[in-house]
This record gives structure tokens, sequence and C-alpha cells, in this order.
């Protein structure tokens, strides 16, 4: 009897920076859920139909509690945060701590950061302006600014804002083993500790000291739900938003065409904003999900116990979806994309997202009108080791 062959390797290699991995729209074409192999080894389920990965998204029969990190080289799972961590929650818990923790980011609130957030961006670039060019924009600037936003939100002191880019690098990489994430997970704990501590010492005016004078009959709200909260909140809310920053950059400056149109109509800023997001999809790898009972998705029977990745940028390029997906186009009326996922554990922050990159684009482009690249694209370095898409430097000029 001949072996069982194993199942192909999810396609990672991509010709065009700016596109999916070659071979991820014929996988889908063929069969938008299959088997396949992952950088873990561990066969699993792959979704790749934009339809069938929102189902995987909204259905309760998915867990979050995935026995392999698919990901990663040695597949081991760190321990899951409890409490007020959100991404690693099923019900019922995740929706009583998402319900304490959406009050703080409501869309009202959201907009009333928006003077802040023009001050942060408009005091980067002058310093940029100041320097002169050639410039790294992620060092100075993708970086920089969405670390400053959620930490003004979260009441982090000045000095310590470098320590937790640092921080979100280190534990958003794919590419080392469970005990450097373990590392840099304990170092964010300890300095997460400090913060609680002070702000209950001295409550101010910011996300931590809300949390801590919100009505709480249960005490669910103790420290350590404090700490898995923001430590969720600050990596996530940070490094996301980099990504988008620095790679949307790259492709506008890449894409001179679309950038004329955005820079002769800024009302296109909302439009655009939306189209990086769904072509860009920064997270590359999808979402992981294991069956908690028998299921069908789209004519595949899916076993309790199995696992299953929704892929959000395969998705989002489904011409089921949306047409001649391919196409970079700012003017495309924006579609429901995925880039922020479905369901229950959709983005808390994407609405703050969606701000800091409107402010964010709408004034770079505007404060520097002849920005371009210093280096050419192909020789750009792509974060392909990590589980947020984008670029390690983007060297500009003007």
């Amino acid at each position: 009897m001949s072996e069982p062959t194993a199942a192909p390797a999810v396609p990672k290699a991509r010709s065009c920076p700016f596109l999916p991995p070659d071979g991820l729209a014929d996988i889908r074409a063929a069969a938008p859920v299959t088997r396949a192999t992952f950088t873990s080894g561990h066969e699993a389920w792959l979704v790749t139909g934009y339809e069938q990965v929102r189902a995987v998204l909204r259905d309760p029969s998915f867990s979050v509690q995935v026995p392999h990190a698919l990901h990663t080289q040695d597949g081991a799972v760190t321990q899951k945060p409890g409490r007020g961590s959100l991404l690693w929650q099923d019900e019922p818990e995740h929706t009583e701590d998402r319900k304490m923790l959406a009050r703080e980011f409501t869309v009202r609130r959201m907009q009333a950061l928006r003077p802040n957030i023009q001050r942060i961006v408009d005091e980067h670039l002058d310093a940029i302006e100041a320097q002169g060019g050639p410039v790294d924009l992620v060092k100075t600037f993708a970086n920089p600014v969405p670390s400053m936003v959620i930490s003004d939100l979260f009441g982090a002191p000045v000095e310590r804002r470098p320590e937790f880019q640092e921080i979100a690098e280190a534990m958003m990489r794919v590419d080392q083993d469970v005990a450097a994430t373990e590392a840099a997970g304990m170092r964010l704990g300890g300095l997460l500790h400090q913060l609680v501590q002070e702000r209950r010492a001295n409550p101010g005016d910011d996300l931590i000291s809300a949390l801590i004078t919100t009505d709480d009959p249960d005490g669910v709200i103790d420290d350590m739900f404090l700490m898995n909260a923001a430590g969720t909140l600050l990596i996530a809310a940070h490094d996301t938003t980099a990504c988008m920053l620095g790679l949307g950059a790259a492709l506008l400056l890449d894409r001179p065409d679309q950038l004329a149109l955005l820079r002769e109509d800024p009302t296109l800023i909302g439009n655009a904003v939306e189209e990086l997001l769904r072509y860009l999809t920064i997270g590359q790898f999808g979402g992981e999900r294991v069956a908690t009972r028998d299921v069908e998705l789209g004519g595949v029977r899916i076993a309790a116990g199995e696992q299953v990745v929704a892929h959000l940028l395969a998705a989002d390029f489904d011409p089921a979806f949306v047409d001649d997906p391919e196409r970079f186009d700012i003017t495309r009326r924006p579609a429901p994309h995925l880039a922020f996922g479905f369901g229950a554990h959709q983005c808390i922050g994407q609405q703050l997202a969606r701000i800091e990159l409107q402010i964010a684009f709408e004034t770079l482009f505007r404060r520097f009108p002849t920005l371009r690249l210093a280096k050419p694209v192909e020789e750009l370095r792509f974060r392909h080791d990590m589980v947020f898409y984008g670029v390690h430097e983007l060297p500009v000029t003007w």
C-alpha cells in the first residue's frame, strides 16, 4: 500500500510584493476549502474563498483555542492570557470582556482623538522636514506615530514608548522559537504591571484609568484583566497600523497614477484607505481556528478537532467578492473587506486605525508633494517573517 501524499504547502513566495503569494488564486479557484501543509509541518484546512472565510469567522463552532500554531516553525502554542485578552477568548467570556472594552472605542470617542492624532503626525513630519532627505519613513513616521497614539490612549509614559515598539516587533515574529516570544511577553508583562499600578495610584484621562473606574459588580476587572487588555491592544494596535502606514506609502509611491488622483482630490482619502486595507490585507497568514464539532463548509466536512485557517488576504482578492481584484484603484467603491477580520473577533480598534491612516496619508502627501522612493521597490525588505506584512524600512526623499 502506498504512503498517503502530504497536502501541498501553503504558498508564501510573492513575485510582486504588493500582491498575494503566487498560486493562492489557483488554490481558491480549484477549491476554496482544501487541505494544506503549513510552516509548522502540520496539515489543516485552508479556507480561501470570501464567503467561506466569513462563514468560519462568524461561526462559534470554530474556536480560537487551537492546539498548534500553524504559522510558526515549531508549532508551539504559547501560554494564552486570561480575561481581557480578546484575541484568545471564546464565548461567553469574549463577549463580556469585549463589551466592557468597546465602551472606550466608540466612533464618537475615536473621532474626538483627531486633533491629538493630527498633532502627533504634524510633529513627526516637522522633524522629517528639518532633518532633510533621504529618511527611513518606517523609523521616522510609520512606527512612532501609531506608538504615540496608542500610548497616549493608555497613558504610557513617553520614555517607555520605544521599548513598547521593540517588544511589539519581537512578539510578531514567526521565525523564532517559542522561548524568544515568551521572553518578549515577560518584558511586556513587567512594563504593564508597572503601568497599571501607576494608574491605580494616579488615575488620569486614559483607557486604563477608565477601566479601573468602570462599574464592575462581578470583580472581573482586576490587575490581570487590565494587563491583558492593555497588552493585547497596545501590541495589536501599534504593529498593524505601523505596517499599513509603511506598506501603504510604499504602494502609493509605486503607483504614481493613483497617488496623483489623491493629491488632486484629497476627499478621496476615505476611499483610498479602504482600498489600501483591502489590497494589502496585512494579516498575511490568516486567522487560525479549531472546529469544536463536525461542520460542513463549502461542501466539505470538517471534523471536530481539525484546525482551519481563514486566509483573509486570499478572501479579499476573491473575484466573487470584488471585480478585477488585482487592480489597485482608490476610486473603487469601498467593499466590505476582511482586513479587520469579521464576526465576533473583528478588530475593536478599526475606527481608530481608519482615522490614523486617513490623517497620516493625507498629511504626508500634502506636506511633501514631491515625495518619492529613494530605493527601487525590488530592493526593499518586506516583512515575510512577521505575523503582519509590511516593510522593514522605507527610504524616501523629496
